[in-house]
């Protein structure tokens, strides 16, 4: 098993990436646990894509409760100590507070964040997935999740943005940071297995995968 020195595996990139899809591809070869973020689970979600000013604290909080939650659900059983896959980063959540909140709102939230995350064990190893912006539109576009409808071409330029400055500070885990513009590892055997092996054969802190 190719990720096997890798128990705690974290799939990044923002919305429309293909985080999830890979995630799930991985957790499948490795016979992990998986950790999928649940968006349609957070009761402001929707309301937040239509009026961001007035929702976006309560959709950050609901999110930050829930992951918590997750989390300490997982280290009270042991299973960061087994082979667990994730679609989200628990630290990347500061990363939309940032982005959403107005500046008294974002002190409140960091006060709490910071409290909270002490909690929450780092993983072994992050896969930041990027495409360009009109790739990501496209994708979500194509998708049939109602709440991501009102979500813009300009929120996702954002997004991105903030995505790629969050990962240029992070050095909490080994990140390895891959373009998905020309890569399918959910169809392609092939990408899926170059992916794998490309992981095996990393040496450093930070590399980078692209295929032209």
């Amino acid at each position: 098993m190719m990720l096997g020195k890798y128990r705690y595996i974290v799939v990044e990139g923002p919305i429309g990436v293909g985080k999830t899809s890979l995630a799930r591809k991985l957790a499948a070869h490795c016979g992990a646990t998986t950790l999928f973020e649940k968006p349609e689970a957070n009761p402001f979600l929707e309301r937040f894509y239509l009026d961001p000013a007035r929702y976006a604290l309560p959709t950050q909080l609901a999110f930050l409760f829930q992951r918590l939650s997750e989390m300490r659900q997982l280290g009270q059983i042991g299973l960061f100590q087994a082979n667990t896959v994730s679609d989200y980063l628990f630290a990347k959540d500061e990363l939309f507070a940032r982005m959403n909140l107005h500046d008294d709102e974002f002190l409140l939230y960091q006060n709490v964040f910071r409290q909270m995350a002490t909690e929450v064990p780092a993983p072994d190893l992050v896969i930041y997935l990027q495409a360009p912006v009109d790739t990501l539109v496209s994708r979500v576009q194509r998708r049939a999740n109602s709440y991501e409808r009102p979500i813009s071409e300009n929120y996702l330029k954002r997004l991105s943005q903030a995505y790629s400055d969050f990962f240029y500070h992070y050095d909490a885990a080994p990140v390895f940071v891959v373009n998905s513009e020309n890569l399918n590892f959910v169809d392609r055997a092939d990408d899926f297995a170059l992916l794998l092996d490309r992981i095996a054969h990393m040496r450093g802190a930070r590399e980078y995968f692209n295929v032209g």
